[in-house]
C-alpha cells in the first residue's frame, strides 16, 4: 500500500485535505467516495510531488529539530518493543496530530510496504531527513541493530534542541529589553529632547558639546528615522543576495575563522559537529573514509569542509586521522590529542564520541556565559544612554543658573 495525498469535497460542501493509505490512486478516491466525499485531487504523498503541486503542501516539507528528534525516538521505542517497521510507522502515523508529520510517515511505511529499505524510503524526504540521519539509518539497517542506531540519532537530535531550546529561552528577556530601550530611547529623542533643547536655543545661549551632540542625533531620527528600518532590511537582503555567491561565501567563511572571539566560537562548533557526526557513523559500522564524506557534507562552513574533503583524501591514500585533521588548521589540539589516543588504542569511534562530548560542552558553556553577560551589557548601555541624554539636558540648566547668579 502507498500514501496518497488528497483534496476533496465533504457533503456539506467544504473542502477537505489529508493523507490515505490505498493501493492505488483509483482505490484512493473509492475510499474517499465510500466516505460520503467527492475527490478533487489525489496524488503519490511524496516530496518531488509536494514541490510540484503547492495545493498539498503549505510550506516546506522539511521536519524541525524538534519533531525530527520525537519522531526518531517514536521508532526506536516500537522497534525496541519487537514492532515491525511497518506497523510501527502506521501507528505513529495514526497518532499524530500533525499533518505534515503524517504524511512523511505514511509515505515513508508506502515505500517500506514496497519493499524498498527504510534509508530508501527516507530518502524521498532529503530535507526531512537530513544526510547524516539516512546514511546512520542504512548502516542500522545492515548491521540488524536498526533500534539502537536510532536511539543514538534520538539522543543526538534531542542534544541539539535542548541547547537550541536553551539559548533562545535565556535570549528571551535580553531581546526584550533591547527592544524597550531602543523604543524608550527613541520615544524621548523625538517628543521629548526637541521641545527641552528648544527652550536653551531660543535664548541664544551656546550649547554645550554633548548637548550640540544630542540635537544632531535628535534632529536626524526626527527627519530620517523612518529610513532605518527599510535601509536596515536592504542591508540584509543584500548580505543574503551576495552569500549565495559561492566566491563571496568562502571568502566571509574563511574570514570567519581568523576572527578573535567569533572565530573560536566557529572553530568549535563545526568541529564539534564534524567529529559528532563521525562518532555516529563510525559507531554505526559505517567506513571512515565514506563518513567523512557524510560529515564534511553537514558542514555549514565552506572553507573548513573544503579543507576536510583533503582530509578526507589524505585518509583514502593511506593517512591516518590525526594527521589529516592536524592538516586542517583549525580544529582544536585537545580533539586531535583523543582522536590520536582513540586511533592507537583501537577504540577510535568511541573517542571521537568523546572528544565531541567534551568539545560540545565547552562550546555550550561558553554561549552560555556569552548570553548571562548579554543581559547585564545591555543594562549598562542603557543606563549609559539615559545617562548621556540627562548629561546633555542638565549642562545648559547649570550654565544659566551660574549666568544667573
Amino acid at each position: 500500500m502507498a500514501a496518497f495525498q488528497y483534496a476533496a469535497l465533504t457533503a456539506s460542501g467544504r473542502k477537505n485535505r489529508g493523507t490515505l493509505e490505498a493501493d492505488s490512486a483509483r482505490a484512493a478516491r473509492q475510499q474517499l467516495r465510500a466516505k460520503g466525499m467527492v475527490p478533487l485531487e489525489v496524488a503519490p504523498a511524496t516530496e518531488s510531488s509536494a514541490a510540484g503541486n503547492a495545493s498539498f503542501l503549505s510550506g516546506s516539507p522539511g521536519l524541525s529539530v524538534k519533531h525530527l528528534a520525537l519522531l526518531t525516538r517514536q521508532i526506536a521505542t516500537l522497534l525496541r518493543a519487537g514492532i515491525p517497521l511497518e506497523e510501527a510507522l502506521g501507528a505513529i502515523a495514526s497518532q499524530t496530530r500533525n499533518q505534515k508529520i503524517r504524511r512523511i510517515v505514511l509515505a515513508v511505511r508506502g515505500k517500506v510496504l514496497e519493499g524498498h529499505s527504510f534509508a530508501q524510503a527516507l530518502g524521498n524526504f532529503p530535507r526531512a531527513f537530513p544526510n547524516l540521519y539516512r546514511a546512520t539509518v542504512e548502516a542500522g539497517e545492515h548491521s540488524g541493530h536498526l533500534d539502537a542506531v536510532l536511539e543514538r540519532l534520538g539522543d543526538y537530535t534531542e542534544n541539539q534542541q535542548k541547547f537550541r531550546q536553551k539559548v533562545q529561552l535565556a535570549l528571551i528577556y535580553p531581546m526584550m529589553l533591547v527592544l524597550v530601550c531602543v523604543l524608550v530611547v527613541t520615544g524621548l529623542m523625538v517628543y521629548v529632547v526637541p521641545d527641552v533643547i528648544e527652550v536653551f536655543t531660543g535664548s541664544g545661549q551656546l550649547l554645550p558639546l554633548p548637548t550640540q551632540i544630542l540635537v544632531a542625533i535628535s534632529d536626524f531620527i526626527a527627519a530620517w528615522g523612518w529610513l532605518v528600518p527599510p535601509v536596515l532590511i536592504a542591508l540584509v537582503v543584500v548580505a543574503i543576495v551576495m552569500m549565495k555567491r559561492p566566491g563571496v561565501r568562502y571568502r566571509v567563511h574563511h574570514r570567519l575563522l581568523e576572527l578573535p572571539l567569533v572565530g573560536w566560537l566557529v572553530r568549535s562548533g563545526q568541529s564539534a559537529r564534524y567529529v559528532g557526526t563521525l562518532a555516529i557513523l563510525t559507531g554505526s559500522s559505517v567506513p571512515l573514509v565514506q563518513a567523512m564524506g557524510i560529515a564534511g557534507g553537514v558542514m555549514s562552513n565552506d572553507f573548513l569542509k573544503e579543507r576536510l574533503q583533503a582530509a578526507q583524501k589524505s585518509v583514502r591514500e593511506g593517512g591516518s586521522l590525526r594527521r589529516a585533521l592536524e592538516d586542517v588548521g583549525y580544529i582544536p589540539p585537545m580533539m586531535i590529542y583523543m582522536i590520536a589516543s582513540g586511533e592507537s588504542s583501537g577504540s577510535l569511534d568511541a573517542m571521537l564520541g568523546r572528544a565531541a562530548e567534551s568539545q560540545e560542552q565547552d562550546l555550550q558553556g561558553a554561549v552560555t556565559a556569552f548570553v548571562s553577560l548579554f543581559e547585564p551589557v545591555m543594562l549598562l548601555l542603557m543606563a549609559a544612554i539615559v545617562l548621556f541624554i540627562v548629561m546633555a539636558i542638565m549642562m545648559p540648566i547649570m550654565s544659566m543658573n551660574q549666568m544667573v547668579v
